[in-house]
Formats: C-alpha cells, sequence, structure tokens
C-alpha cells in the first residue's frame, strides 16, 4: 500500500480545497485500524491531529507512527475512557488548552459481539451502547459547546464526522446490538445537522462497508465471508486508506456544502438487493 498512500498525499497535497492546515482534528477511535488510518489522512492534509483512546501504550505508538508518516505533521495522543462524560469533559478541555480550538471531531470509538439476541444480558447491552451510542452523543455536546460558542462568537464552522456503518443502513444478523445502536448514530447525526447547520457546523457519517477490523473479525466465518462478498459488486473488502477520500471530503472546505449526508463507502454493498 505504500505507492497507494505516497499517490494519495500527493493528490491531497495539490487540492487546496482539501488542505487542513492550520485546523486541530480530534479522532476518537484513533488507535483502531480505520480510524487510525482517519487520524492519517487528517495529519497528511496538514491537521494538527489528537488520536483518543483508552490504551496508553498503543495509542502512543499509534501517535509515533502516525507522527512519522505525516513528515513532520503534528500528532499527538490524549488517554480517554469514552464510556465516562467526565473523561470526555476532560478530552475537550485539554484539547482545547494544548491547541485553542477544534475544527474537526471524528467519533469513531466501536465495540461488537455477535450474541444472539435472546441472549444478550444487560451488561453486554449497556456496554456496547455506552461506547457506541452515549460516547457519541457525550461528545459531540462536550465538544459541541466549543463548536457553537466560537460559531456564534466567530463565525467559524466545524466538522463531525460520526462513523456510521452498513449495519445501520440494513438490518444484518449477528450484530444485533451493534446495529441497533449505529442506526442511532445515523439518526443522531441528521438531527444535529439540521440544528446546527445555520451555524455552520457540519454533521455527517461515515459509513464503512466491510472492512476487516477488530470489531468484525470474530463473526467473518468463511460463509459469511462467501456472502458478503457475494453481495458486494466489487467483490472484496475495503481497505483501511480506503477511507481517506471521505474523510478529507468531510471534515475539509472541499465538502462545506455537504451536512447530514450519509456517505457510504462498501464497494455497492447497499446498493444490491436480489
Amino acid at each position: 500500500m505504500a505507492s497507494i498512500d505516497h499517490t494519495v498525499r500527493m493528490v491531497l497535497r495539490s487540492s487546496a480545497s482539501f488542505q487542513l492546515d492550520d485546523r486541530v482534528a480530534v479522532v476518537i477511535g484513533g488507535t483502531g485500524v480505520l480510524c487510525g488510518r482517519m487520524a492519517a489522512a487528517l495529519a497528511d492534509a496538514g491537521a494538527t491531529t489528537v488520536i483518543v483512546g483508552r490504551n496508553v501504550d498503543k495509542g502512543e505508538e499509534a501517535a509515533a507512527q502516525l507522527q512519522a508518516e505525516a513528515e513532520g505533521r503534528s500528532v499527538e495522543f490524549v488517554a480517554c475512557d469514552v464510556s465516562q462524560r467526565d473523561d470526555i469533559a476532560q478530552l475537550a478541555a485539554t484539547v482545547l488548552e494544548r491547541h485553542g480550538n477544534v475544527d474537526v471531531l471524528v467519533n469513531g470509538a466501536g465495540v461488537n459481539a455477535a450474541t444472539p439476541f435472546l441472549d444478550i444480558g444487560d451488561d453486554e447491552m449497556e456496554h456496547i451502547v455506552a461506547i457506541n451510542q452515549l460516547a457519541v452523543v457525550r461528545a459531540c455536546q462536550e465538544f459541541g459547546r466549543h463548536f457553537v460558542a466560537r460559531a456564534e462568537s466567530e463565525g467559524t464552522g466545524a466538522s463531525i464526522i460520526n462513523v456510521g456503518s452498513a449495519s445501520g443502513l440494513r438490518p444484518l444478523s449477528r450484530v444485533f446490538t451493534y446495529s441497533m445502536t449505529k442506526a442511532a448514530i445515523h439518526n443522531l447525526t441528521k438531527n444535529l445537522a439540521r440544528e446546527w447547520g445555520p451555524l455552520g457546523i457540519r454533521v455527517n457519517v461515515l459509513v464503512p462497508g466491510f472492512f476487516p477490523a477488530e470489531q468484525n473479525r470474530k463473526i467473518l466465518s468463511p460463509d459469511r465471508v462467501d456472502s458478503i462478498l457475494g453481495h458486494t459488486p466489487l467483490g472484496r473488502f475495503g481497505e483501511a486508506d480506503e477511507l481517506a477520500g471521505a474523510t478529507l471530503l468531510l471534515a475539509s472546505d472541499a465538502g462545506q456544502f455537504i451536512t447530514g449526508a450519509e456517505i457510504v463507502v462498501d464497494g455497492g454493498f447497499d446498493a444490491v438487493t436480489i
């Protein structure tokens, strides 16, 4: 993928509307595979990038790697347990204290389980809801206070990118709670886009299709893989770097008239019925 990465960087750096110089991006879930590559795209485009996760060792390693890839652009890690509102509030305060503002917020933390519906216990349900749904609501609130205040005082907008899921568009088997929480994020996004659009705060959903990552490897049995690929016109899984284009479209001035949208990156999966 090195040659593809190099080509993407050269194209992005030649297009001013996709540039994020002098902007600050916060990527919650940035220690994971997909959001890690989204963070890399933001850093490559010039944003000071803060990646967020719970595991300090993993986070610092990821930040160091992205710092090296970003050729001198600023990447740092901040630890946060997004299942706790106080931690999210402290995250927002820390980033604002260090950098003075935030321009892009990516909400991408997520957990999954393949438990049959009738066997899903309260603890599992509450854990998935806390990470996949409530954490996004709380991050939008805590960072949203800054976005709204700055928009009202300075007329400066912002971009929130919530990471949705193909299962938030169409029901998928074996991921009941995950699908439910992701569908809620799609709805939340449209409500916030309507609420904050007059202030120039854009809120969109980036919808990955099937990308082998932490959340879904446990349910990718051979028969499920065959079913997914048979339903995907491009006939393959996505690669994490293929989220870069959609991420930068939504984060940058290139997408300044896009809000309330579901940007689907799925190889055509959602276009297929029978």
